[in-house]
């Protein structure tokens, strides 16, 4: 959770920042966000997979196979990420435009993304390495590590976003340049602990087929959904800037607020989960393993929720930090108070979702936020929000008929029980046995 207060703060910070030059500013921040969630997608799904099989080969005491995975999903992750430099230098100015964005928007959007993707394969090294260690029991080497990255990133956006002292003003530029930075910093301190005797994690030389099959089998419904609810992202964006580029950026500063408040708690819970269900079943317990689900999708009811009462009062008084503009400053207490509404649901999926992962079962979390997004949030805010026109209540709606479903369908999902038969024959098919040395 403190690992993920920072990175969230990191991300709030870069707003912030961007709020001081202009609604437009913003606006090409979130919009290039979208595209830099494509890689980001692919971390966090190969990330998935690699938490799975090592958090239960370390239930299990098959450290070989567990560093196996690691090793490969690392490589993997590198690779991934070459695409996304190629497209970020040729592609990125265009990629902002066609959204139908403003001139000024387009230009600044498409400076930030090309820098930011020229990191990507680093960026997806530090995602995995974080994923494989924590996977192994330790949770605060990653926390270290991405704590420092974090604030140099932090102390870069503001010192390169607004020329402080001998630095340049560089604005936008400044705040891609520090998020690069720490992507690098992340990659490198993360691979090295890996390597070194910090971590119960592992290099070895890659030779084994059937863990790659698992890992990819994990990991590629996770990918897609990722991939897929970005893409779905970009219309939704597109019914925003249709209401005009203020609602765009009340949009982004409405869901940064919640991000900043509930994410770290939403994410973190669902890592552990993630660790407790995997090194649960890795030992033989299934019973125990539903238990730690249940228990920690409790704990996160009880508390995210907490969090969004506090943030469906305060909406005003938290959005106010991040911009001046009184228009802006409305449309985004609306969006902060509807993700408040949508707080308790959405951390029932997400921790629900990450039992799941742990339990080799990515599928049940894919479908249900696909359908969620596509027929919830893009299909209400457009039939309802622009053709029927109920405009902005319709947009404000459909973010919580979204997570509704999503975690219903998860909820279901965990219930049955499928995942755990699902775990155990994949773990015997890879050589895999609850006490393994």
């Amino acid at each position: 959770m403190v690992e993920q207060f920072l990175r969230t703060l990191m991300r709030t910070t870069d707003v912030a920042v961007t709020g001081l030059f202009s609604p437009a500013a913003v606006a090409a921040v979130g919009l290039a966000d979208l595209y830099a969630r494509l890689p980001l997608r692919i971390g966090l799904g190969l990330g998935s997979g690699v938490i799975a099989l090592s958090s239960q080969d370390t239930g299990a005491d098959a450290t070989a196979n567990r560093d196996e995975a690691i090793t490969q999903a690392i490589l993997l992750g590198a690779v991934a990420g070459i695409p996304f430099v190629i497209f970020g230098y040729g592609l990125g100015r265009w990629a902002i435009a066609v959204l139908g964005a403003e001139s000024e928007v387009a230009r600044m959007g498409g400076l930030y993304l090309a820098i930011i993707f020229a990191t990507t394969p680093a960026r997806h090294v530090a995602l995995v390495a974080a994923r494989s260690i924590q996977g192994a029991g330790d949770t605060r080497t990653p926390m270290y590590v991405n704590g420092v990255s974090n604030a140099l990133n932090i102390v870069g956006t503001v010192v390169l976003g607004l020329g402080l002292g001998p630095a340049p003003t560089l604005e936008i530029v400044g705040v891609g340049i520090a998020t690069a930075v720490g992507n690098v910093f992340s990659a490198v301190a993360l691979s090295a602990a890996i390597y070194g005797a910090w971590t119960p994690a592992g290099f070895v030389r890659p030779t084994e087929w059937t863990i790659t099959r698992q890992l990819l089998a994990i990991s590629a419904p996770r990918i897609v959904e990722g991939l897929v609810t970005t893409v779905l992202e970009f219309p939704f964006n597109s019914i925003l800037l249709f209401f005009g580029t203020e609602v765009n950026a009340a949009y982004q500063i409405g869901r940064r607020v919640y991000q900043q408040l509930t994410g770290p708690l939403s994410r973190g819970y669902r890592t552990g989960t993630s660790i407790v269900v995997g090194q649960t079943l890795g030992e033989g317990d299934p019973a125990g393993a539903r238990y730690n689900g249940w228990a920690a999708a409790a704990l996160g009811v009880a508390t995210v929720g907490s969090l969004g009462a506090v943030l469906f009062v305060g909406a005003e008084w938290f959005v106010s930090f991040f911009t001046d503009d009184p228009a802006t400053r409305g449309y985004a207490a609306a969006f902060a108070a509807t993700y408040a509404v949508a707080a308790p649901v959405t951390v029932l999926y997400v921790v629900l979702a990450g039992a799941l992962t742990s339990g080799s079962d990515t599928t049940t979390p894919f479908i249900g936020r696909i359908t969620g997004m596509f027929f919830g949030m893009v299909g209400v805010s457009y039939v309802f929000g622009i053709r029927l026109g109920y405009g902005l209540p319709a947009v404000y709606a459909s973010i919580v008929v979204y997570y509704l479903w999503a975690t219903i369908y998860v909820v279901v999902g965990f219930y049955r029980g499928g995942w755990v038969e699902r775990t155990q024959s994949m773990m015997d098919e890879r050589g895999t046995t609850p006490g393994e040395d």
